[in-house]
């Protein structure tokens, strides 16, 4: 199909949305590059590589525990019968909307010397002193990369599974015929027709690890993360943190080449056409409970003791917690998270739309660029935001010198500067949703409405918006997901005035009293359940 349409305009905002989205990433990689930073320099001389030590053990660390967690599940789920299946299917991936500094609150409050599991313990068994015997240390590495395997593994879960599903069930019915059993034609069908897909999930939870800020601090687990934010709250030096930030996209960087390279030569040419409902392996009798039991067992500490704490607090602390602050902060972050979907979702639409009516290559370029911003961990965000709006409120200042007038910090001094950071990070996720439910369109619909004399704005109004509404539903509920959890961004770039809830909620965390705002720690736990039920919704009716 070919648009006789002028592309002018389209092109315009295409690229220039793509160039404006990656700005802050040039910006970064410049300043990174810049001359010697005695801060940089002393802290190459001393601590950095404990810190890229530690970051690295905590990637392979998450990816370890999350395949260990997921490949199961999510092989059972795909593949077999046993009981309660069907509502583990969804339960398992509710997680996701658990805040992994939440999560790692609540257990350090339950497995800490003074928490309830090892009082009891010492009263079962009469032990007096740390010293009568041995428990586990959460606030470790080690413990970090639990609480945070906790939390990710529904993504490898996720992908992992349709990938199953989508392969022919009559490769695994072969490997049945040659005498292999259930657990050979996991390892040696499964896995390898599924690398592509377990590969890509890891870089997803790669990705998320390294950004993660709020557990490894509560923690106090020294990674590349909390350098680039002790680096600026520290010693004010952004072109440390710039470096500091150069070395994580570095690291983040050698992430997605191993993941290109290791699907360099990988090609599936026998797919169905659908989710096949029926199940390859009835499970029965020792080997069904076990199956139910495991599932139980880590939807149970995943999600289940997490959410039953955060009740207890919520009921407990009632009246300390329901208070003005909580409706402040939520309105302050639902103000937030709606202003930035409204903008990604435009964005998209025009974005996708060019790709769409231009059909060559080069008009990926543009959403491309302005994708770049979602591999950017929230503390490096902050920094390469700060940069481009430091320069251009300093240029403004000077040009308005002579005039006497002054704008003050009026970019990276409001909100402004929050909302420009969340649309370059979040982006990526708009994107992604509505391209993919653009492909869906049929190109005939295109021909039929240039036949009848539309203009292209009229096409992408009259017939592309009202057959995207499902896809600009889940987009949107999406990004205002992501931003309503948004942690590390948050706290380096909110102006004083500015509470969210996110921000709110680690206050407490890290002066050890979530009670007290538990309420908000919930509230944002159940708005992260509504695109977890349309996620569902949409693979149900797809199979």
């Amino acid at each position: 199909m070919t648009y006789k349409f002028k592309l002018s305009k389209w092109q315009l905002f295409a690229w220039s949305t793509g160039l404006i989205l990656s700005a802050p990433l040039f910006f970064l990689l410049f300043e990174s590059l810049q001359g010697n930073s005695e801060v940089f320099s002393h802290l190459w001389d001393t601590v950095l590589w404990d810190y890229i030590t530690n970051t690295v053990l905590l990637v392979l660390g998450v990816c370890v525990l999350s395949c260990a967690i997921a490949l199961p599940l999510g092989w059972l789920t795909a593949y077999c019968s046993f009981p309660g299946k069907k509502q583990f299917e969804w339960a398992l991936m509710l997680p996701l909307a658990m805040p992994t500094y939440i999560i790692a609150y609540v257990y350090t409050d339950l497995l800490d010397y003074a928490g309830p599991v090892q009082i009891a313990l010492r009263k079962w068994f009469g032990w007096q002193s740390p010293s009568d015997y041995w428990f586990f240390d959460i606030r470790t590495l080690p413990g970090a990369i639990v609480m945070i395997a906790l939390v990710l593994y529904p993504y490898l879960f996720l992908i992992f599974k349709t990938a199953l599903r989508e392969q022919s069930f009559k490769l695994v019915q072969a490997s049945q015929l040659m005498g292999l059993s259930p657990k050979q034609s996991f390892f040696k069908v499964s896995l390898v027709l599924s690398r592509g897909a377990i590969v890509a999930a890891l870089a997803l939870i790669s990705m998320e690890t390294m950004a993660d800020f709020a557990t490894v601090s509560y923690f106090a687990v020294s990674t590349l993360t909390t350098a680039v934010y002790d680096t600026w709250f520290g010693y004010y030096s952004l072109t440390a943190a710039a470096k500091i930030s150069g070395v994580m996209l570095l690291l983040l960087f050698l992430a997605l080449m191993a993941e290109r390279f290791s699907r360099r030569n990988q090609a599936v040419f026998e797919r169905q056409s659908s989710v096949n409902s029926e199940s390859l392996y009835v499970l029965k009798g020792k080997s069904a409970w076990l199956a139910t039991a495991f599932c139980g067992f880590i939807l149970l500490i995943a999600f289940l003791i997490p959410i039953a704490v955060l009740v207890n607090y919520a009921i407990t602390y009632f009246d300390k917690a329901w208070n003005i602050e909580f409706f402040s902060y939520a309105w302050q972050s639902l103000k937030v998270a709606g202003i930035v979907s409204v903008i990604t979702i435009t964005l998209s639409i025009f974005v996708v739309f060019y790709q769409r009516v231009a059909k060559q290559t080069y008009p990926l370029i543009p959403g491309r660029l302005a994708s770049t911003g979602y591999a950017l961990p929230g503390t490096v965000l902050a920094i390469a935001v700060l940069l481009p709006l430091t320069l251009l409120e300093n240029t403004i200042n000077e040009a308005l010198e002579p005039y006497n007038l002054d704008i003050g910090l009026l970019l990276t001094g409001s909100i402004l500067t929050i909302i420009i950071a969340y649309i370059v990070r979040f982006y990526a996720i708009a994107h992604g949703a509505i391209e993919s439910s653009f492909l869906r369109i049929s190109p005939s619909l295109d021909m039929a409405s240039q036949s009848m004399g539309k203009s292209q704005g009229q096409t992408l109004r009259l017939i592309h918006l009202p057959l995207l509404r499902r896809g600009l539903l889940t987009a949107a509920l999406l990004v205002f997901i992501e931003c309503m959890k948004e942690l590390p961004a948050a706290l380096l770039l909110r102006p004083f005035n500015f509470e969210s809830l996110a921000t709110h909620v680690f206050q407490y965390v890290s002066d050890e009293q979530l009670e007290l705002a538990s309420i908000s720690a919930l509230f944002i736990v159940i708005v992260g359940f509504i695109p977890l039920y349309f996620i569902n919704r949409s693979m149900e009716q797809r199979s």
